[in-house]
């Protein structure tokens, strides 16, 4: 088993105040600070986490179910908490295949601690950049059969990456990877709520971390070029598909999200 690297506890890491949002215990006083701050300027980020997080339950839930999709790679795989990709795929379907991927060695050394398989199933871990799809598919294909259907989760990533142009260069690039039938799932914070703008550029400027950048709505849609839509389309997190119909929320504009399909 693949020991902890050092642990930087003076810096926020942005998987670990996405852990401390969620619930989770994996953190440290520092990445608690900025997550307070954050929500000290935007009240409501808590449940834009935990209400993105659920879309990516629903997600998976159905692709692995109504959809049939046996393979998942997961970019931005982040800390483990309750309901990981493989868990709801292989509760599912048992012998679903889960890759997940994370350019941190601290996060996948703790999936590899944490993430276990069904007996069915399989999991793999890959320490690669979004960036660099090559390496992904090259590494992934240890795993995931890439002549069948993948669906790849970028969940809260792309906003990691600072240039528009060249996250969506990005999703593209991953995307021409996969084979027809494939699907692609994003959700991500959206610059729409000037609350949300600004706890953010304080994140950004102030704490040291890696900084995270809000985008328009039409540029989060401009991931999905190309693809088919699944309904209901590009929409805030708790309208995709939802258990039971969601309350009309404040904030719910500054996460959207969506499933597009690979076309043949």
């Amino acid at each position: 088993m693949s020991t902890i690297p050092q642990i930087d506890s003076t810096v926020p890491h942005s998987a670990r105040v996405w852990n401390y949002l969620l619930g989770g215990k994996d953190n440290y006083p520092v990445d608690r600070l900025a997550a307070d701050m954050l929500c000290g300027i935007f009240p409501g980020m808590t449940t834009v986490s935990r209400n993105s997080r659920q879309m990516l339950t629903r997600v998976v839930r159905h692709l692995a179910g109504e959809a049939g999709v046996r393979q998942f790679l997961d970019i931005g795989t982040g800390l483990p908490t309750v309901d990981n990709i493989h868990e709801v795929a292989q509760r599912t379907a048992p012998e679903c295949r889960v890759v997940y991927v994370d350019n941190d060695p601290l996060v996948l050394a703790y999936a590899q601690a944490l993430l276990a398989s069904s007996p069915e199933g399989a999991t793999d871990y890959v320490g690669a950049d979004a960036r660099d799809a090559d390496l992904i598919v090259h590494m992934a294909g240890k795993t995931l059969d890439f002549a069948q259907p993948v669906a790849l989760t970028l969940m809260g990533l792309l906003g990691l990456i600072p240039d528009y142009d060249e996250a969506r260069s990005t999703v593209r690039r991953l995307v021409e990877a996969l084979p027809p039938g494939s699907y692609l799932a994003i959700y991500d914070g959206t610059d729409t709520d000037p609350m949300y703008v600004e706890a953010m550029r304080r994140y950004n400027t102030g704490s040291g971390a890696v900084p995270y950048v809000p985008r328009a709505p039409e540029r989060i849609a401009g991931y999905f070029e190309g693809l088919e839509i699944l309904e209901p389309g590009i929409v805030p997190v708790t309208r995709w598909r939802p258990d039971e119909e969601p309350v009309d929320e404040a904030h719910e504009l500054v996460s959207l999200g969506g499933v597009g399909r690979t076309l043949g």
